[in-house]
């Protein structure tokens, strides 16, 4: 991966979270510690940087509903993760913070009926409202999260509100 000017340089611990969600058994063994679902779905992280964050979840039995296509339910959780998964990277070695989801919305426009990549674009934006915090600022992000199927379809963009609040 080629680094210009343009590109934000993650610190020594964004980059330790950055090889660490890359990693798929490490990513499975936090899963399986912190969020145990995305282990049944079998999310994975496809690409993360400073820029973006790629999440996939396969169309299998553990995903499906009754109607032959993606949980709803899954869904969110793939396009959280890659909204998330970026929160993280852009606050790894800044201090303390806390984050929350604050508010969430969904459209779906197809039926996902395959595997199903979230793409979370909202790097750069996300690094400068963090590093703008100082301590006991809020802020609030609303970030989206865009599911595409393999033939590059929309099936489904996801609005998630995340506060962030810099502690001492």
């Amino acid at each position: 991966m080629d680094i210009t000017e343009n590109e934000i340089q993650l610190n020594p611990q964004a980059l330790d979270y950055q090889r660490k969600m890359s990693n798929p058994f490490i990513f499975w063994f936090a899963m399986l510690a912190k969020l145990p679902s995305a282990v049944f779905w079998r999310l994975r992280v496809k690409h993360l940087d400073a820029e973006k964050c790629q999440v996939t979840i396969p169309y299998f039995w553990r995903s499906q509903n009754p109607f032959r296509s993606i949980y709803f339910a899954a869904l969110a959780g793939a396009a959280e993760l890659s909204t998330g998964a970026l929160c993280q990277l852009a606050l790894a070695g800044k201090g303390k913070f806390s984050m929350l989801v604050v508010d969430f919305r969904a459209e779906y426009h197809k039926k996902a009926n395959q595997k199903i990549t979230f793409s979370c674009e909202q790097g750069s934006e996300l690094f400068q409202l963090i590093d703008s915090l100082n301590v006991n600022d809020t802020a609030q992000l609303t970030m989206i999260s865009t599911g595409k199927n393999k033939d590059g379809e929309m099936v489904a963009r996801f609005f998630v509100t995340w506060s962030f609040k810099r502690k001492a």
